[in-house]
């Protein structure tokens, strides 16, 4: 597959790359040996990631507690 940059540093992507992936409106670029990767990121608002903390019992003060110790 062939992908072309523009003037304005943009690339289209080819229609059966982004289809062989998930459905995804983002991706994360990182650099490997010279090479452009692409990795599809799902983007989630905060309140999914609240919603599974309360899901989850998972208190601010739990969270307040967990970064304290990674500190140490």
């Amino acid at each position: 597959m062939l992908a072309k940059l523009t003037s304005k540093n943009q690339v289209t992507l080819p229609k059966a790359a982004v289809e062989s992936v998930d459905a995804t409106e983002y991706f994360d670029v990182t650099i490997d040996r010279g090479r452009i990767v692409l990795t599809p990121v799902r983007v989630r608002d905060t309140s999914a990631v609240r919603d599974k903390l309360e899901a989850l019992g998972i208190t601010e003060a739990d969270i307040d507690d967990a970064v304290a110790w990674a500190r140490r």
